[in-house]
């Protein structure tokens, strides 16, 4: 015969799981108005617009935004200082200085930019030191040099080494490659500003040497000068110049991106 006591035992036992599942209930349900709460807060910082474009990549070749400046055949995006047919040679999906010739730039100008280069000096170095060991140099808006040299076992001056702000900034390390091999660098680079005749903010330029960061947005001073002090001179978007320094350097997967509406 069950016993009467258990009926308040069973009945407290009731009371006592309907209150703890009230309870669970209204645990869930303050929870779930406050992660709501929570979620509105972090939409007031979520910006949504403008999205960003979708840009292809592809190994070893330029961005489908890019502009290439050298497609493997001619130099149609090129020209003499004076606005001649860019006669360097071509061999093999490159180009190479031809000496005597003169520098080229680029028919297009650009302000804010991404550059991606490749180039490599001669094999032949007997007798070449220094400064002399086949040169070139990459003038962004044909003023602001960013060098090119075979700095591989070749001391000279810190800041005209490869990968320098010519006569400006020493790179950090130096990551040359012997000559004869492929060398690349990638370069971002932010246009000065002018007000009037006014300088309202430098240049600055980031450069990546054969994948090591070597120039990390280094303030431009003015006009690179192999003799004198940087200064700044008043101009808007101008080309990509590539320098005749009497040495067979070549060049290859030339492509620039332009980062801002500044461009031309």
């Amino acid at each position: 015969m069950m016993s009467l006591n258990k009926k308040p035992i069973n009945i407290l036992l009731f009371i006592g799981i309907m209150i703890g599942v009230n309870t669970s209930i209204g645990t869930y349900s303050i929870a779930k108005d406050v992660q709501a709460q929570r979620k509105k807060m972090a939409q007031k910082s979520e910006v949504w617009k403008p999205v960003p474009a979708l840009v292809t990549t592809f190994d070893g070749k330029a961005p489908s935004d890019a502009t290439v400046l050298f497609n493997g055949e001619d130099l149609s995006a090129w020209q003499t200082l004076k606005g001649g047919e860019a006669d360097w040679s071509l061999t093999d999906g490159s180009f190479t200085v031809n000496p005597g010739s003169g520098d080229i730039k680029t028919k297009q100008r650009f302000c804010d930019i991404q550059l991606h280069m490749e180039w490599k000096t001669p094999t032949e170095v007997k007798g070449l030191k220094g400064q002399q060991r086949n040169n070139s140099g990459i003038f962004l808006q044909q003023r602001y040099e960013i060098q090119i040299l075979d700095s591989f076992n070749n001391p000279t001056y810190a800041n005209g080494q490869a990968a320098s702000v010519y006569k400006q900034s020493i790179p950090l390390v130096n990551v040359m490659r012997p000559a004869g091999q492929w060398q690349y660098y990638d370069i971002i680079y932010t246009a000065p500003r002018f007000d009037g005749t006014t300088l309202t903010n430098p240049a600055f330029v980031t450069v990546i040497h054969n994948g090591v960061l070597v120039q990390n947005h280094v303030k431009i001073q003015g006009k690179t000068e192999w003799i004198g002090s940087p200064s700044y001179e008043v101009h808007g978007c101008a080309p990509l110049q590539l320098q005749d320094h009497g040495n067979k350097v070549s060049f290859r997967n030339l492509w620039v991106r332009k980062l801002n509406t500044q461009n031309e």
